[in-house]
């Protein structure tokens, strides 16, 4: 089967994201309250641990995701992303969450997860899963890899390349460098 486009196809979870853009609006009203109203080196202290869990919730919530492109597939997890090349993937399935194979290598997906309640649905066999359940978009996405895998396997080459998330990770470290010099000088 071809695809249509050759594109990008990008996977997440949609109930993460949700979780995770109410999070950082709850936490972006916090942030306006103590500017507004608290403006002092301990303002700046709660400011700086309201900021790190608000990033906290981007790298769990709303970061994961699988990507899709004619090269190569990425998988950006929470704090890491890895760009693998469809020569080297060498299968991929869920089990929890999506796992890709690579040789001897198995990375995981985060972006693209099942959910307890159709787990439980399809042991015990009772009520039927509705055509959204995350076992079938999971089903939906281990088939675009497929798919993409005998597409694109034969021209897509490189290495795999693994990079931590940067920015993310530097956001933390001010912030958490900020809230410590604040709570030294409070």
């Amino acid at each position: 089967m071809k695809s249509k486009s050759p594109e990008n196809e990008q996977y997440l979870s949609a109930s993460n994201r949700i979780t995770g853009v109410i999070v950082l609006v709850i936490g972006a009203l916090g942030l306006l309250d103590i500017a507004l109203e608290w403006r002092t080196v301990t303002g700046l202290l709660v400011a700086c641990i309201i900021g790190i869990l608000m990033v906290f919730a981007y790298v769990g919530l709303i970061r994961p995701s699988v990507t899709l492109s004619p090269e190569n597939i990425l998988l950006r997890n929470h704090l890491r992303d890895h760009t693998i090349p469809w020569r080297k993937v060498t299968g991929v399935d869920v089990t929890d969450i999506l796992r890709v194979h690579t040789g001897d290598d198995r990375f995981r997906a985060p972006g693209v997860q099942l959910v307890m309640r159709d787990l439980r649905k399809q042991r015990v066999g009772g009520r039927k899963l509705s055509p959204d359940s995350s076992l079938s978009r999971a089903e939906f996405v281990v088939n675009r890899v497929e798919t993409h895998m005998e597409q694109y396997g034969t021209k897509a080459d490189g290495e795999i390349e693994t990079t931590w998330a940067r920015p993310e990770l530097i956001v933390i470290g001010v912030l958490a460098v900020v809230a410590v010099l604040a709570a030294f000088y409070r």
